[in-house]
């Protein structure tokens, strides 16, 4: 009987705090490609980091002349689409996209760069060798104004069974302050999720009760050249203010997850590109984080249409 015991004691599965802390210690372990240890070590703790001029002048220049290839099939719209979110008062001749939805599934480079590239050591760095990518968006925010990003957190909109997405953000252009850059809230990841409902209602944002509760003065808000690389974690509070300059400040966003998580919902698994390994081995058994995720509505909206309460 001591025997069957100590058998069945044996197999009892690790606390999920224990599994995620092996895991961490797991990723630490292998050799960095790209980052440094401590660049990992501000990640785990901050939620973000910044790397600056990242992205090399070859990448740059070919992600920049695709970009401007979608920003003139714009100028035939008079209204949204499937592919292009504008704003109110985008025209041919002054074209103002908020966002080009899913670049990866609609364009070679931006698949290549998504997949191939630099950003998937750095997530590597991060995550360890098994990784899927989940999806890809590219932000414009338009000179003279150019829409907020209220305050939020990423994964209550493609919720996952663990907490491993994050999100690399990459500079099309040069970042200076008053561009409407985005602003990370330090250890913002450790804390609870936050409701991004209003009752009943989808908002995609923190409440202004939760925000009060938040020291939002002690955000960081990254600058940098072109080819500036940003990482998020899925949890860390994170918005952007109008553009006030007269730049344009276009910036690539690509998703990734470690392998063993899954999605709970089939918001963006169903496109070309979503939720596909791109390196390592599939997993066998998902990853569940003890912390609960919230579910955001099944129906695909951006960010700016939910925070704008758009139909």
């Amino acid at each position: 009987m001591a025997n069957l015991e100590s058998k069945r004691s044996s197999l009892q599965p690790a606390p999920p705090e224990a599994s995620r802390a092996n895991r961490i210690t797991s990723v630490q372990s292998g050799a960095l490609k790209v980052l440094s240890a401590d660049q990992r070590v501000a990640y785990e703790r901050d939620g973000f980091i910044a790397l600056p001029g990242l992205i090399g002048s070859d990448w740059l220049k070919r992600l920049q002349q695709v970009t401007s290839k979608f920003v003139d099939q714009s100028r035939s719209l008079t209204q949204s689409t499937a592919v292009f979110d504008l704003e109110a008062d985008h025209t041919p001749t002054h074209p103002r996209i908020r966002r080009l939805v899913s670049p990866a599934d609609i364009d070679p480079t931006f698949w290549q760069f998504a997949s191939e590239s630099i950003l998937v050591d750095v997530v590597e760095d991060l995550l360890g060798p098994d990784i899927k990518f989940h999806h890809s968006k590219l932000n414009f925010k338009a000179p003279g104004g150019g829409e907020e990003v209220k305050w939020h957190q990423d994964i209550q909109f493609w919720p996952h069974t663990n907490y491993s997405p994050l999100t690399l953000g990459v500079f099309l252009a040069d970042v200076v302050p008053e561009m409407g850059n985005v602003g990370f809230v330090p250890g913002s990841h450790l804390l609870d999720l936050f409701d991004q409902y209003n009752g009943d209602d989808w908002v995609g944002c923190l409440s202004r009760e939760d925000l009060g509760n938040l020291d939002l003065d002690g955000a960081v808000y990254p600058c940098g050249p072109a080819g500036t690389v940003t990482v998020h974690n899925c949890r860390t509070v994170h918005g952007s203010a109008r553009n006030q300059s007269n730049q344009e400040r276009p910036l690539l966003l690509q998703t990734y997850a470690a392998a063993d998580a899954y999605v709970y919902t089939d918001l963006l698994r169903k496109s070309p590109r979503g939720d596909s390994l791109i390196r390592g081995r599939p997993a066998r058994w998902a990853r569940h984080d003890s912390r609960p995720c919230q579910v955001g509505p099944s129906r695909v909206r951006t960010i700016f249409e939910v925070q704008q309460c758009e139909v």
